[in-house]
Parts: C-alpha cells; structure tokens; sequence
C-alpha cells in the first residue's frame, strides 16, 4: 500500500503507476533529500517533537541509504513513484517505524521544493565554475596571440580590421555576463521552503531558522503558498543558461565560418573534429556545430517550463512534477558543451597571415578617411558621402583605394592631403584605436592582463 494509501480501497492501476512515477528521473536528487531529511529530524528532536534518539537513529539510517545508492546497490521500483518515498520507506525498513517519524510537519511539497534548491544550489556553483574555465580558454588564446589582426564583420561584411584578440575577448565578456546571471539567480534561490508544509505551513513548533542555517540558506520563505508553488528559480535558471548557450552559439557560427575554406583562419585540433563517412578529406567542427544544435533544445526546456507554469492556480499541483527533466537536461546539456568547447578553444591553431591579408582590403579603412576628414572640421555625415563617393569612383574605375594617386583622390575628396594616401595599414588604422573598449593594441593588452588577472 502506497504510503498516501490510508483513504483508499484499491491499488493503483499498473499503468497509471508507470505514468505517475518520477523516480527514474528525480533519483539524482537523492544525496539532497538526505540532507534535507536529516536537517529536518534534528530539528524535530531539538524541539521536542521526536525523541533524541529516533533522530539519531534517522539520521544514521540516512547515511547508510545515501551509501547504498552511492554504490548502486539500491533498489529503485516504480510503486513508490518518487525518490521521497523510496528513502523514508527504505528508512523505516532499516530502522522500524519511527522512521516514519522524518516526515513530521513537511509534505512532499515543501521537501521537493527544497531539494530542487539545493541541487541547483550546487549546480550553479559548479557550472559557474565550467564557466569561469571557458573564459580562461579564450583569454589564454588572446594572450598567445595579442597582435593578430582580422577583419571585423557586420552584416557578415567586411568592416574594419580589429584585432583577434578583441574579437575573442567580447565573449569572455558575454560569459561575465552569464556568471552575473548565474550569481543573481543562485541569490534569489538560495530561500529555504521547508516547514511551508502542503500549503499552511504546520501547526507544530518547528524551528525553520535552525534548518536553514544548518542547510546554509540565506533566508526562509515568507509565504507558505508561494513557497511550493514557486518554480521563478528553476526557470530563471534555464533563462539564464538559455542565454549562456546564445552566446555559445554564436561564437560556434563564428568558428565554423572561420574554419570553411573560404575564411581559412583557424583550424581545429582533431580531437575535436570528425570525418565523413564518404568524402575522405573533411574535416566537420562538429563541437561547434553540435553546440549550436543544442542551443535550440535548451531554449526547448525553458519553453517546456515557462508553458508548464503558466495557467497553475495556487498552490501545489502535480503538473509540476514535469518541472525536473527539462531542468535536467538542460543543465546535462550545457555541461557536456562545457566539457568540450574549453579545450577545443585552447588547442585552436590560428592562420594569421590569412587573416592579415583578408583584414588588408583598403576598403576596410574607408572609416579612417572620413575620420581625417573630421579632423579637418568636415561634418561627418559630409565626410561620410565624400569617402563613399571616392569608393564608387574606385569601383568604376576598377582601382583599390590604396592605389589612388593624390589628385584622383582629390576628384572625390578635395580636403585630401599626402597623408591621406597613407590611411590604409589596418596594423595603423588599429594603433589609433586607443580609446577603452576600442580594438586599440594597448587597449587590448590591458584588457588581456586585466583577465589574466582576474581569472588567475
């Protein structure tokens, strides 16, 4: 008989058994219902609710539970539809029935509400961890080569030259960003929802500030009913990671576009890479592309659980079991890429002289003219015109802006002086780029050392 059996005459049907079951999935959240649990039965004895010694019965019966599923020896069956239930039956099957005494003044409401806290909890902390590995990959990259110019792109055109390290070095500051998400949600999580019972709360004198100072939370939630109907943590977090896999795909679109022939400016180590099973000369970033992939299925697991919560009425309802697999997975998910897109990027090979030639299209300093036109007091918007008029004049007339002798520049431009025909060295064009946050090659430096520090 199910431990909620009392008021019922039959069984549970088989198959409703099998579609109502959550252990084969909130297993993992086991070594946390223990500490949960354990937490919860010394604060019972503490109050006097239960006796000393059944908590410490309780509590060493624990251990031995959590041991056992440590070393795969626990049974799991579907008839006891939830990791809850499997450890208060398997504790009241060592230690006789006062262990039925550790579910005193909670429900399975509160304590999942607890234990998904504590696992994110800890998720948080070693993803954040992942992350801060990522960025030490990228600026190790930026620190092997500080100097490496390429073109910049917007619209997939060329731009103007930039340094690749600059370009490396706005994802260490997307991913900054990412922690500062993962930090603020960890905040707003980190709230204990035990002793918030089925919806009421309890009428016994539990001590809720005991449990979560021995659980390590900063506060304890104020309203027993939003307490166990709450999920904001869970979806903030995918929010959060959602982002972080956003910006993970398009650092994968940047790697593949550069990788393809055509860009040439960076090659992969084969351990990262795969073959074809028919062109024998392929070589696939298949990290990226399959980062990229996956980018999509977190966005899935958000969606899944913004359209789970969004028509529940309070409090509890059982819809919210369906909030843990995409949780899961979408924490499985940025692990793996976690795992593998670090190293790829610290052994990445890069071409720089590709990339100097494809950043040496004079056209790409087009900006610095019109910039030396400003210096002699043209409006921009009239330096602008001025410098894409000389543009189409080299078009028609099939000649490269750096191959213009001064009085064909003047036909477009007529402020053009002798040091205007010198504008298009993109290595010149990126040491006038000293401003903070610009491409400059000083600027950048101490950008570099700035999170070489940081992340030391």
């Amino acid at each position: 008989m199910a431990m909620w059996g009392g008021r019922f005459g039959s069984g549970t049907d088989k198959d409703m058994q099998d579609f109502s079951e959550s252990v084969s999935f909130d297993k993992r959240l086991y070594k946390y219902d223990i500490m949960g649990s354990k937490a919860h039965a010394a604060m019972l004895a503490r109050q006097g609710i239960i006796p000393a010694k059944t908590a410490e019965a309780i509590s060493d019966g624990l251990g031995q539970i959590e041991k056992s599923i440590d070393a795969g020896h626990f049974k799991f069956s579907p008839e006891l539809e939830d990791i809850h239930m499997h450890i208060e039956s398997a504790l009241t099957e060592a230690i006789g029935a006062e262990g039925a005494r550790v579910h005193t003044a909670r429900s399975r409401n509160d304590q999942v509400a607890l234990d998904v806290r504590l696992y994110l909890r800890d998720e948080i902390t070693r993803i954040s961890g992942m992350v801060r590995d990522f960025q030490r990959a990228l600026v190790s990259q930026c620190e092997a080569e500080p100097t490496a110019i390429m073109p910049g792109f917007t619209h997939l055109q060329h731009a103007q030259p930039v340094l690749y390290a600059h370009h490396l070095l706005a994802y260490v500051e997307m991913f900054e960003r990412d922690l500062g998400r993962l930090e603020d949600c960890r905040r707003r999580l980190n709230v204990m929802p035990l002793g918030s019972g089925a919806i009421a709360g309890t009428t016994l004198p539990i001590d809720r500030e005991f449990v979560r100072e021995q659980l390590g939370f900063d506060a304890v939630t104020a309203n027993s009913m939003d307490a166990v109907a709450d999920r904001d943590f869970a979806i903030e977090l995918l929010s959060a990671l959602s982002i972080f896999a956003m910006h993970v795909s398009r650092l994968s679109e940047d790697l593949i576009l550069w990788c393809s022939q055509e860009f040439g400016f960076v090659e992969l180590d084969d351990a990262f890479t795969t073959g074809s099973s028919l062109m024998p000369q392929k070589k696939n970033p298949d990290v990226a592309e399959l980062s990229r992939g996956k980018t999509a299925r977190i966005y899935g697991d958000l969606m899944t659980l913004l359209t789970l919560c969004k028509g529940l009425p309070l409090t509890y309802n059982r819809d919210l079991q369906e909030d843990k697999e995409p949780v899961f997975d979408a924490i499985d998910t940025v692990v793996k890429i976690l795992k593998v897109f670090p190293p790829m990027i610290g052994t990445m090979k890069i071409n720089a002289g590709r990339m100097l030639e494809a950043a040496s299209d004079p056209a790409l300093m087009a900006t610095d003219l019109a910039d030396e036109l400003v210096k002699l007091q043209v409006p921009f918007r009239t330096a602008h015109h001025k410098v894409g008029g000389l543009v189409k004049w080299c078009r028609d007339h099939k000649k490269a802006l750096n191959e213009l002798a001064l009085d064909e520049m003047r036909i477009s431009i007529p402020e053009a002086t002798p040091e205007f025909l010198t504008l298009f060295d993109p290595a010149e064009s990126i040491r006038k780029r000293e401003i903070p946050g610009a491409t400059g090659f000083s600027t950048v430096r101490k950008r570099i050392d700035y999170w070489l520090g940081k992340l030391a």
